[in-house]
């Protein structure tokens, strides 16, 4: 049997106003800590790096409107964590949803090859090409709160709670494009390398537009960088920032310290969700 002539199979991927968030990767990963009780032990069940899962959740919690499961540091297993009720309700909707899309491809996989083998690999090569990846390590979903417009470029306030915004700078021409408007949800994406990290604000004058205040959640050393999550106010959003080994061990960064970040407007990319 030929590659053509085979039935589709798919993975169901839940694009909501919080963005393309939601897999079975991380379904799988979302049940197994209800099981297991530890991101430590539903990464081995899953299976999937500590870290990945760790930077799974953070981002799950940062887009959705509510946290998906509550964390807590150390311990044995790797700390004890608890999935929320809101977290329950998100696996039996995807499962649900999982059930009734594979049986509507099902249905389209008989109606192609009914026109011909050769439509089901044209519709498979449709589908990857649409699929969109990002490398910025932070992304974050809310509805505009409001947009100060110059006269080339706009300032795009988002508001991710009830005391957290963040700050775009676009163009008005992707403001159009865009479609923003006041109230409308957005996904906004910031690299972890444009964040600056400072200890001491004392004195300081930035033209940063964005500053986040934030405990330090964890620090992950690499071979030559260092990563940085700021758990942020609100116990929602979380924000990694990428800076040197040397930097971490000048600034004497360490989990639970009180760390400002720093990122300019220009920094922000923003992405339609309708």
């Amino acid at each position: 049997m030929n590659s053509a002539s085979q039935p589709l199979m798919g993975k169901l991927v839940i694009d909501t106003a919080m963005g393309s968030f939601l897999g079975d990767k991380r379904i799988r990963l979302l049940e197994a800590i209800a099981q297991h009780g530890s991101i430590l032990q539903a990464a081995k069940a899953v299976p999937m790096a500590y870290k990945a899962a760790w930077d799974a959740v953070d981002d799950m919690n940062n887009v959705a409107p509510e946290p998906l499961v509550l964390r807590a540091t150390g311990g044995r297993n790797g700390g004890g964590s608890e999935l929320t009720a809101f977290g329950r309700r998100l696996i039996a909707f995807y499962r649900a949803l999982e059930q009734e899309s594979q049986a509507a491809l099902a249905r389209l996989s008989g109606q192609l090859a009914q026109r011909g083998e050769p439509d089901i690999a044209e519709f498979r090569q449709v589908l990857r090409r649409l699929t969109m990846k990002t490398s910025a390590r932070n992304q974050f979903a809310g509805p505009i709160g409001a947009i100060r417009t110059g006269v080339v470029e706009s300032e795009v306030i988002l508001t991710l709670g009830p005391s957290l915004e963040l700050t775009a700078i676009v163009t008005n021409e992707s403001v159009q494009n865009l479609g923003l408007a006041e109230g409308r949800d957005v996904l906004a994406f910031v690299k972890a390398s444009s964040i600056v990290l400072m200890v001491d604000e004392e004195g300081a004058r930035v033209s940063a537009r964005n500053r986040f205040r934030g405990l330090v959640q964890k620090i992950h050393h690499g071979p030559v960088n260092t990563e940085v999550t700021l758990d942020l106010p609100g116990g929602h959003h979380v924000l990694t920032a990428v800076v040197t080994d040397p930097s971490v061990e000048r600034l004497g960064l360490a989990v639970g310290q009180p760390v400002t970040a720093i990122f300019k407007a220009s920094s922000v990319f923003l992405v339609s969700t309708d």
